[in-house]
């Protein structure tokens, strides 16, 4: 659980200090009750991922090209309004900010080594084929003249 306020551990290698994020707050849309008009409970948590010194060097391309999408302007924006409360909904927004930083963090996985069928396994295929024709030939009428 990460606590507004304090910095975001994501890796052992990324640390976000709480200086770099910003919260907007705004009034949550949907259901709600007598305090539906008064709390302002969303929350917009905003992080530079182009130009935050505590991202590393080598690490800032891979980020910026598995997020692109959700990036404007180098900001990557995450808001949660899922919860009554603010600070629910600040707690939540931090834990998916870590988790979209996490995974556009991950080292890219290792390259396919292309196999081949192995030729027992060509040779079933085959066989298998052939068992299915005949099958199929057996159930055609034979017409007798």
């Amino acid at each position: 659980m990460t606590t507004p306020g304090s910095d975001l551990q994501v890796s052992r290698r990324l640390v976000i200090p709480a200086a770099e994020l910003r919260e907007r707050f705004s009034r949550s849309s949907g259901p709600g009750g007598q305090g539906v008009n008064t709390t302002d409970s969303r929350v917009e948590l905003s992080f530079d991922v182009a130009r935050s010194p505590s991202i590393p060097d080598d690490l800032r391309p891979r980020l910026l090209e598995r997020l692109r999408s959700r990036l404007v302007d180098g900001v990557l924006t995450i808001a949660a309004s899922e919860h009554r409360a603010q600070l629910a909904n600040r707690e939540a927004a931090r834990e998916r900010l870590v988790a979209v930083l996490r995974a556009a963090a991950a080292p890219p996985p290792p390259p396919r080594r292309p196999t081949k069928p192995s030729r027992g396994a060509k040779e079933r295929r085959l066989a298998e084929k052939k068992r299915r024709g005949d099958v199929k030939r057996g159930r055609r009428g034979r017409f007798d003249d």
